[in-house]
């Protein structure tokens, strides 16, 4: 059935948007500044921090960006795949799933090659990535090419069977090639349009126009990665906006369904955006913080004497342990015996390194001391 009030791709004007410069100038200006402030920051910090700091960015970013559409990846097997597409040594390293190979693909691919032009096909490259089975779930889709929609049209729908709430209804799919040949145009075109802004735009007319079965948010997120490093004219990514996005998660949904269902007037949808960019850059100073921590413990612990063991525990509590130390797991990560894993514990817990955590339980964890 045909809504009475249609969506923003159905109206006769579309895709011209158009937005209030006044409600959103300042808003700009204020992340301009933050960018320029964080780059400049970074670039005081030498290669190796530098390099641990994009190390980290990027992994919170992978594993924000599909946290947001429910899907939770293993951190280390993130980090693990990052660093050796990066070309960085890491203590711990795993192998990693071929789901989060894709998605890492797909993320250091719009980021470090973020100068170069979007396509079709490179977005098909993308989308194969991100579904290497052919499936999403348990359901065959079509990948690396437009969705076909033989089963019905696209829709955001959500509820219990029988009380389904159509969110939105994305285009016709017999309609993708030429709304994506407009989109790209654009996207690659020379257009007097801030980058930021760029990005804020392209995300939402990419959501909107839906051209995939699934794995839409995700691309969505990565090209607006892509045109954020363009804005700070830098392939090394500082902060994440999807980690942000994941907190305001439920705004997010909120303001696009609003914006879809709405006209082409985005001047709300460019502040929200603005506002989560805002946030995004200053929450960066908890990524800066534990990376000057990781260098300034090694410093500080350069002539303590420590086993192969310690020094691969310590760099994974440092990275960003997952879960809770214990004794039983220290032994099952460093392939050695349950009272050598407490002997290393206990001799770094004697040198002020380790102590147990103040929470008691069945059994006793333990944390970086100053962390």
């Amino acid at each position: 059935m045909q809504r009475l009030t249609p969506y923003i791709h159905q109206k006769p004007d579309w895709p011209t948007f158009s937005w209030d410069d006044a409600a959103i100038v300042n808003l700009l200006s204020e992340v301009r500044n933050l960018q320029g402030r964080l780059v400049g920051k970074m670039e005081t910090l030498g290669f190796e921090l530098r390099s641990e700091a994009v190390l980290d960015t990027l992994t919170l970013d992978v594993l924000k960006s599909s946290e947001i559409e429910g899907e939770v990846l293993e951190p280390q097997q993130v980090r693990s795949s990052i660093a050796r597409r990066l070309g960085l040594e890491i203590a711990g390293a795993v192998e990693s799933d071929r789901s989060v190979e894709g998605v890492v693909e797909m993320m250091l691919d719009a980021t470090q090659n973020c100068f170069d032009a979007l396509t079709a096909e490179r977005l098909f490259g993308w989308h194969a990535a991100l579904f290497p089975s052919g499936h999403s779930g348990r359901f065959k889709i079509t990948v690396a090419d437009w969705r076909k929609d033989t089963t019905g049209p696209m829709q955001v729908v959500s509820g219990a069977l029988g009380k389904e709430k159509i969110h939105f209804e994305a285009p016709d799919s017999n309609l993708l090639k030429d709304e994506m040949s407009v989109f790209l145009d654009w996207f690659n075109g020379n257009y007097q349009l801030d980058s930021v802004l760029k990005a804020a735009l392209a995300h939402l007319w990419f959501i909107t126009i839906h051209p995939f079965d699934d794995g839409n948010g995700r691309i969505a997120r990565a090209m607006t990665d892509m045109l954020l490093a363009r804005a700070d004219k830098s392939n090394q990514r500082f902060y994440s906006m999807s980690a942000q996005i994941r907190i305001e998660r439920k705004q997010y949904y909120e303001i696009l369904e609003k914006t879809q269902k709405g006209n082409l007037d985005i001047t709300k949808w460019m502040v929200w955006f603005l506002t989560c960019l805002e946030s995004a850059l200053q929450s960066t100073d908890l990524v800066l913080k534990k990376v000057l921590f990781k260098a300034d413990f090694w410093q500080s612990h350069k002539q303590t004497a420590l086993n192969p063991r310690q020094l691969k525990l310590l760099n994974m509590l440092l990275d960003g342990f997952t879960g809770k130390l214990t004794s039983s797991k220290w032994a099952k990560l460093t392939k050695t015996s349950k009272d050598s894993a407490i002997r290393d514990i206990n001799d770094l817990i004697d040198k002020g390194i380790l102590q147990k955590e103040a929470a008691g339980g069945r059994s006793t964890n333990y944390e970086l001391v100053g962390m």
